[in-house]
């Protein structure tokens, strides 16, 4: 035995504990329906937006994005309210990335089947803010803010910690498929450009803000996170990397601490090295 063996072990029992962590105890099953049956697809093998979410950089998107999302006083209030993101943190991340996958790589069947899930679940977040203001899960605007402040993110964490970086064309590309999505979840008027995306979130400011429903969901996100010690530094870089990609504005509504440019380059090269990692340790992993 050399030394090689150990290190192979381990890299495979790691990645398999973090495949599963994201992709649920169904994962091996829903990954082989996912990229092994037959029939067409919504997204050609070589479409922008399948180099973006097949990428370890998803990780830091994703954080960055519920960030951002919880600054619309309207999208947090249905997340409040209505999930279980604190009682079942990795379920509902289970069933995030279930989705992701779907719609970027599965069938166009099981794709709109994804879809159609979505927004039968969307037709029963209903509430009143602490405001008084109504909403509604499949509200077209509400739906919107959270696409663009979901491409964005994972746009911003693929252009920082991608493997694979995009020229300006690929992520104008890559926009445009996931509007696709979005309009399919019921967006309107979905921006299918970089710039229309960044115009996008700037029209919403006006009507940002962070609630203490956005402060108390960012401290669970930041400060409390339902990971085991052996990953509390892992997603410690990934959530440090997130914050370190927000602009100005978000983290000082959110009340986060600026930080000096030496940290944040710390913050940074702690990105890299956890996407990295994470890169690493999925690569070992077998199809199916």
């Amino acid at each position: 035995m050399t030394l090689v063996d150990p290190v192979r072990r381990w890299r495979a029992r790691s990645g398999e504990a973090l495949f599963l962590r994201v992709a649920g105890p169904h994962g091996h099953r829903s990954r082989a329906r996912i990229h092994e049956r037959p029939g067409p697809r919504w997204f050609a093998p070589d479409a922008a937006i399948r180099v973006v979410h097949a990428d370890a950089s998803m990780f830091v998107g994703g954080l960055r994005s519920l960030l951002l999302q919880s600054l619309h006083p309207a999208a947090m209030a249905g997340v409040a309210s209505h999930s279980d993101f604190r009682e079942d943190p990795w379920g509902r991340l289970a069933g995030t990335s279930t989705f992701l996958a779907t719609t970027v790589f599965g069938t166009a069947d099981d794709a709109q089947a994804a879809v159609d899930a979505v927004r039968h679940i969307h037709t029963r977040v209903r509430g009143v803010t602490p405001d008084g203001i109504a909403y509604a899960a499949d509200d077209p605007d509400l739906l919107r803010w959270v696409h663009v402040t979901e491409i964005e993110s994972f746009l911003v964490a693929h252009t920082r910690y991608g493997g694979h970086r995009l020229s300006p064309a690929r992520a104008d590309e890559y926009v445009a498929q996931a509007a696709r999505v979005g309009r399919a979840l019921g967006a309107v008027d979905v921006p299918e450009t970089v710039a229309g995306l960044t115009a996008a979130i700037e029209g919403y400011r006006p009507v940002l803000r962070a609630t203490p429903a956005a402060v108390d969901a960012a401290r669970f996100l930041l400060h409390e996170p339902p990971v085991p010690w052996t990953l509390r530094a892992g997603y410690t870089a990934l959530a440090a990397a997130a914050v370190e990609s927000l602009p100005v504005w978000a983290t000082d509504e959110l009340g986060l601490r600026h930080r000096g440019r030496a940290v944040r380059a710390v913050q940074r090269a702690a990105g890299h090295g956890a996407t990295r990692t994470i890169r690493w340790l999925l690569a070992g992993q077998p199809e199916g």
